[in-house]
């Protein structure tokens, strides 16, 4: 489902990858490490080594093949490090590298012959790596029904399919956090951290940046990460949520906190955004029924002109409470809850904690099911 968006921040999607370590290492020594490799089959070309710096990769050198096929590189290294091994422009290998020698095998012939020695963090990586790829053939194949559904109008496949969905995207983060576990102490687990959401696994991404922080002190990527963390903090699952005090259609100061005592939804949302009016009719439904329950909506819109706000309420039949300051993305509340799309949404509890995020649809609905029946 599309978002009308003022940026893409990509904090999560453009993980740092570059480890410039920031604090004394306990030896002044540098270590060394070997990678090797044999390659079967192998096209015309070269073999480009890059290392992940500043979410960018930074080309090290060019490898040339023996003629039995094999390379080998010298790296010396102090701080954890990712980098990319690109053979000949058709397979490319992460590599997760501190103090053990890696060994790569490679068959052109055999698309699934890639493997991987030596490295215990770069073993971590190609696990990974496969985790993402199974993951995002189930994507592609939802996304070609969905296509399918919408051409033709089919309405119930298409909530059906946005089911799936949604159990899809649980089952993975189900299956990364996982993972990372069996990880155990590999900084490869760093590079996980971009499959999940800090919007839902926010506490396990904050225990994972902390171990990481006490097992690679001063590595900048983490120190990065846990400023990251700290700004988001406010906003997680399970946090009170920020005051939110701005004016209703008639200018009267409407606080966030008056509306204690019931789950609210606060709902970020404008006249001139086209996914939040497609949206308006399923919260009104919603609303006429827990609304006698105990739910509530506060619209907070992000529109610039009172008179489209005010049109686009009542052409919407929106009854709940709304307020506004007129700003668009600058409003205060906007800033307040780092809201850089909308539609946008944060679920309450009655004593004003944040209980999930970003709910709309089949999942708002199925969340109010949860709570009131």
């Amino acid at each position: 489902m599309n978002m009308m968006k003022k940026h893409m921040l990509g904090i999560w999607l453009g993980l740092v990858l570059g480890f410039a370590s920031c604090g004394g290492n306990p030896s002044s020594e540098e270590g060394i490490i070997q990678i090797t490799g044999r390659i079967q089959n192998a096209p015309s070309g070269n073999i480009v080594l890059s290392q992940f710096t500043d979410s960018r990769p930074k080309v090290l050198d060019t490898l040339e093949l023996s003629e039995g096929g094999e390379f080998s590189y010298e790296l010396a290294l102090t701080t954890p490090t990712f980098y990319d091994l690109n053979l000949f422009g058709q397979k490319s290998v992460r590599l997760a590298l501190l103090d053990e020698d890696v060994q790569v095998a490679y068959d052109f012939s055999d698309p699934e012959s890639l493997q991987i020695e030596g490295s215990v963090d770069s073993k971590e990586m190609q696990k990974l790596d496969k985790l993402f790829q199974d993951y995002q053939l189930e994507v592609n194949t939802l996304n070609e029904a969905y296509y399918e559904a919408m051409s033709s109008n089919n309405s119930e496949e298409i909530k059906k399919i946005q089911l799936e969905a949604m159990a899809l995207e649980s089952r993975q983060a189900t299956k990364v956090k996982e993972m990372i576990t069996s990880m155990g102490d590999s900084f490869a687990s760093l590079a996980a951290i971009g499959l999940l959401s800090p919007k839902n696994d926010f506490p396990f991404i904050d225990d994972l940046v902390n171990k990481l922080n006490e097992n690679y002190p001063g590595t900048i990527a983490v120190l990065q990460l846990k400023q990251q963390l700290d700004e988001l903090r406010p906003l997680a699952v399970g946090q009170i949520a920020p005051e939110i005090e701005l004016p209703n259609p008639d200018g009267e100061l409407v606080k966030l906190s008056d509306l204690r005592g019931k789950y609210i939804l606060i709902d970020f949302w404008a006249a001139w955004c086209k996914p939040c009016r497609e949206e308006n009719p399923n919260l009104v439904r919603l609303y006429a029924q827990y609304k006698d329950k105990g739910f509530d909506i506060l619209g907070v819109s992000l529109d610039r002109s009172k008179e489209d706000w005010l049109k686009a309420i009542d052409d919407d039949g929106l009854s709940w409470t709304q307020i506004s300051d007129l700003q668009y993305f600058n409003s205060v509340a906007a800033e307040t809850y780092k809201i850089d799309a909308i539609p946008a949404s944060y679920l309450l509890d009655p004593d004003g904690k944040i209980i999930a995020k970003g709910l709309r649809g089949l999942s708002l609905e199925n969340k109010l099911i949860e709570i009131f029946d």
